[in-house]
């Protein structure tokens, strides 16, 4: 894949997570519906998407619909999914803005072992016999697969507050 070339500095695994037999069953809820169809016009992270202004959609199959019972729109909730079109096999990476390149878990790439993302996003509409629920914004190509779907609980969640350090 050539938008995934190797860097100046990176290293790979010396095997490809995704051949290796799998530590855990998971299966997809459901997936995300987007207006990005493509990596390229895909924004890099959530600020650049509420920036765009396009909210999306978050589709759940039929089985797991029960299970949107009591998240209400306005909330927060975060988003778990499979970022299925990355590859899984840099262990160090050099992004586009830095010098030098970093451990794959100290960066928030893709590109990762398990390629799984975390994204925070406002619930503008939940509709429960259609497994619809309409979100602020996303950072996903459509059709990216979801694994779980959690609601934001800001007395547990937010640790701005309980830390004098900050983040990466």
């Amino acid at each position: 894949m050539a938008e995934f070339e190797q860097r100046d500095g990176e290293s790979r695994l010396p095997f490809d997570p995704a051949t290796v037999e799998a530590d855990a069953g998971l299966i997809f809820i459901g997936a995300i519906r987007s207006p990005w169809k493509e990596r390229k016009d895909c924004p890099k992270n959530l600020s650049q998407a509420r920036e765009r202004g396009k909210t999306a959609m978050i589709e759940i199959n039929k089985p797991f619909r029960p299970g949107l019972d009591g998240l209400k729109e306005g909330n927060l909730a975060h988003i778990l999914s499979w970022l299925d079109r990355a590859p899984r096999n840099l262990i160090a990476q050099r992004p586009r803005h830095l010098e030098t390149a970093r451990g794959t878990f100290a960066l928030r790439s893709p590109v990762r072992p398990n390629p799984i993302g975390l994204h925070t996003v406002r619930l503008i509409s939940v509709d429960i016999a259609a497994g619809l629920v309409e979100i602020d914004a996303i950072d996903l190509i459509d059709g990216t697969p979801v694994l779980d779907l959690k609601p934001y609980y800001p007395t547990t969640d937010s640790l701005h507050d309980r830390f004098d350090g900050e983040s990466a």
